[in-house]
């Protein structure tokens, strides 16, 4: 299918990555986002975490130029529910539906079960940028009308993406994640260096009764064999059927992740007297760590703070990484120096009896969001010199 908005390009609906290609997907994917990778979409794909019944169908845009070559492209999928995508529409839908519209299907470009900001309008290096970012935008507008979907949410997308769709008459929409900045530490102890007296021991006395009578591993690359994978995924189904009821990942997904990148995984797990008890899932980028997925089928204290914050923080240090995103939700990620940090999404919406309302929502939602990041980093922070 082939929706070509006015100008630079012409604008191809794929019902799969692997219909663009590796080589022409990750030639556009330039800041090497892990995410946006194919790789890592071809592995939610080929696994069947997404397509099929899972209510995540593909629709991926590509940008051709006038030789046909591949010059940019978007992760996009048609959706039939809200789930799996962390930026909340329910209220959204629900109010939609009750005024006798049909929210679904929409149209998502993210990528699947991963609240994490990277590109979304990905366009090869030696193009122009903004016109191609543009093209993809409108091609996805295009799309959105063309397919009966209520709307368009673009969700993790960096800032200067959501402005231009802000300009092109997508809603803004801000909220926060919780993320640990790097300024230059060499050591774990020189972040600690930089807190308060009270922090600092708190965190020493929470990595002390983690580690105790344990083993902690850090596996990446060649180290990563199946039997961690095997152990992981039941601490996966484990936590995650106890949180949303049914956990997004199948245990195909995680071989092909080890198979296709596992030098961007980063697996830190927990064993007691030879056998795994916990893990948590990392993937590493350019300049930041990305905390994805974490299990356990042992009740330890504090060991999810060990493996997910602070032995992220470690090898953050180790490699030189200028940031770990840890990931949706969670205020006592602010004790542990991960402070609040903008995320953006935008929201193209067909209908101007549900536009007008959520677009007035927005404008009340994002000062209050920008005003509780101001408050939660200033009375809670564990730093040196601030309040908390």
């Amino acid at each position: 299918m082939s929706v070509a908005p006015a100008g630079v390009v012409k604008a191809t609906v794929h019902s799969s990555v692997s219909e663009i290609g590796r080589e022409a997907w990750d030639a556009c994917n330039a800041d090497a986002n892990p995410f946006t990778s194919h790789a890592f979409l071809s592995a939610l794909e080929d696994s069947g975490c997404v397509g099929g019944r899972t209510g995540w169908r593909p629709r991926h845009l590509s940008a051709l130029d006038d030789a046909g070559a591949t010059v940019g492209v978007m992760p996009l999928y048609l959706k039939n529910h809200s789930q799996g995508e962390y930026v909340f529409d329910h209220a959204w839908a629900e109010a939609y539906i009750r005024a006798g519209g049909r929210y679904y299907p929409k149209l998502q470009g993210a990528v699947p079960f991963t609240p994490a900001t990277g590109p979304r309008l990905l366009v090869r290096p030696d193009q122009p940028v903004e016109a191609i970012r543009t093209a993809l935008a409108s091609a996805a507008v295009t799309l959105c009308e063309r397919s009966g979907a209520s709307s368009l949410h673009v969700t993790f997308l960096p800032e200067a993406e959501q402005r231009l769709l802000g300009e092109l008459g997508f809603l803004r929409r801000q909220d926060q994640q919780y993320w640990w900045a790097n300024p230059g530490y060499a050591t774990f102890d020189d972040f600690l260096g930089d807190l308060s007296s009270g922090r600092r021991k708190t965190i020493r006395r929470e990595r002390r009764e983690a580690q105790a009578g344990l083993d902690i591993v850090a596996l990446t690359g060649a180290e990563l064999r199946e039997e961690h994978w095997d152990a992981f995924f039941a601490f996966y189904m484990d936590t995650g059927a106890r949180k949303w009821g049914s956990p997004y990942l199948t245990r195909l997904f995680f071989s092909l992740l080890s198979e296709r990148m596992a030098d961007r995984v980063l697996l830190l797990m927990a064993r007691r007297d030879g056998r795994w008890i916990a893990g948590a899932l990392n993937v590493v980028g350019p300049d930041s760590l990305y905390g994805r997925n974490w299990g356990c089928v042992e009740d330890v204290p504090f060991l999810h703070f060990e493996l997910c914050y602070y032995q992220a923080i470690e090898h953050a240090i180790a490699r030189r990484l200028s940031r770990v995103e840890a990931g949706a939700q969670g205020e006592h990620k602010i004790a542990r120096g991960y402070l609040p940090s903008p995320v953006y999404s935008a929201h193209y919406i067909a209908d101007e009896r549900l536009r007008a309302p959520v677009a007035a929502y927005l404008e009340q939602e994002r000062p209050a969001v920008a005003a509780e990041m101001e408050i939660l980093a200033a009375e809670y922070s564990p730093f040196r010199g601030v309040q908390g």
